[in-house]
């Protein structure tokens, strides 16, 4: 099971969060127990949830009512959670519900230039947002959603200003844009505050992978939570459940063009970068400057392998760039090993065989080279004659 939270049209705050997790299935009497029974230990917190119609948008709307919006220290809220209980909020949820607090004060911290443990919450640290992040993260686990994938859209974050305890500010907040930093967001399209520094948090800690478009993903369940604002298009958040066949993962691509190294050089570049740890090497003919013949080098890598695989790079072939493609998605089909002893003249011979899956469904079958080139040099047998013969007598092509 895969889960996408989308905030690309509205963007995402914590109601909105709570609304789209009650649609796609929690409790709301429980939500709303929780959320009351936290926010009203830093103020009086009414939380009505309910269904509403958003410019045609069936969705549900977490509606939180608080008294007042109290200055609060961090650590202070750290303090004041340990003391409370509630028979449906495991630690695993205050575990990540402090992630999410944490996560607020770093971004303030950087902001204003001071220690995390001097971060007093205006704004954020009022009764409402404490509600909003208790019923978000209880929603969440109840749902079993932090068991699955988490693939996150960019968000829509707003434009114009907003007034704080800091005078006005420009959309989006500086403690929004510090939370969100490195991951893919949009401006517009209207002048209000689209994403909050409380949704920015939730969803950062909420999700697993970033992508800026929809991976592929079968039998859904779709969910909306609607925000506050009435605009002129549907403001609500939407999360999609549902089961991906082929999963995807996040790489790096490395390339360079280089018209002045020899096949040796090239060959051992290779077996370099392999040996360190990239995922896979290839080299293409070109035509470089001033029309000489050329290779392009390109190495597909994790992303926390790339300085040390961009060293090599530049190392061994002398280039004097590498372009770096941070960030790549690629679908992968599950893979697995299974041995198989197979009768060669009356000796028996393990052989790997590499199995790929979509879902259930094996989509491909191939013997491993390794093995084939060894039994193939052993016995003095060409190796497709080798491959061939194993195929045959594992039933995979026919005779």
């Amino acid at each position: 099971m895969v889960v996408i939270i989308d905030p690309q049209q509205s963007g995402i705050s914590g109601n909105m969060v709570i609304g789209a997790l009650v649609n796609l299935g929690a409790n709301p009497e429980i939500v709303k127990d929780v959320m009351e029974v936290y926010g009203s230990h830093f103020g009086e917190v009414d939380v009505k949830i309910r269904d509403i119609n958003k410019t045609g948008i069936s969705a549900s709307f977490a509606d939180v009512r608080c008294s007042d919006h109290q200055t609060i220290a961090y650590t202070s809220i750290l303090e004041i959670l340990d003391e409370i209980q509630h028979e449906n909020v495991t630690p695993t949820i205050l575990d990540f519900v402090k992630k999410v607090f944490k996560t607020l004060a770093m971004a303030e911290s950087h902001v204003h230039g001071v220690s995390i443990d001097k971060i007093h919450f205006h704004e954020v640290g009022a009764a409402d947002a404490v509600a909003d992040i208790m019923g978000a993260s209880y929603a969440f686990h109840e749902l079993g959603l932090h068991n699955m994938k988490v693939y996150g859209l960019p968000p829509a974050l707003g434009g114009g200003r907003i007034k704080s305890k800091h005078g006005n500010l420009s959309v989006p907040a500086p403690a929004t844009l510090e939370i969100l930093k490195n991951v893919p967001a949009s401006g517009g399209p209207v002048n209000y505050e689209l994403t909050t520094p409380t949704g920015a948090a939730l969803l950062v800690n909420m999700v697993d992978e970033f992508c800026e478009f929809y991976p592929l993903i079968t039998n859904q369940k779709i969910a909306y939570g609607a925000g506050k604002l009435d605009l002129e298009f549907p403001n609500i958040l939407r999360i999609i459940c549902g089961n991906s066949p082929i999963p995807t993962d996040k790489i790096s691509i490395l390339e360079t063009n280089v018209d002045d190294v020899t096949g040796e050089v090239l060959g051992h570049t290779v077996d370099k970068l392999m040996g360190e740890g990239a995922l896979d090497v290839t080299i293409i003919p070109t035509i470089a400057k001033k029309n000489r013949p050329g290779h392009l080098l390109r190495v597909i890598s994790k992303s926390h392998m790339n300085g040390k695989l961009l060293e090599t790079i530049i190392r061994e072939t002398g280039t004097l760039g590498v372009r770096t493609l941070p960030y790549v998605h690629r679908h992968i089909v599950s893979r697995e090993i299974i041995p198989v002893d197979v009768d060669f003249e009356g000796k028996i011979r393990p052989v790997r065989f590499k199995v790929a899956k979509i879902g259930e469904e094996i989509v491909n079958v191939t013997v491993e080279y390794e093995d084939a080139k060894k039994i193939a040099e052993e016995m003095g047998i060409p190796l497709k004659d080798i491959i061939r013969i194993i195929n045959r007598k594992v039933n995979l092509e026919e005779d």
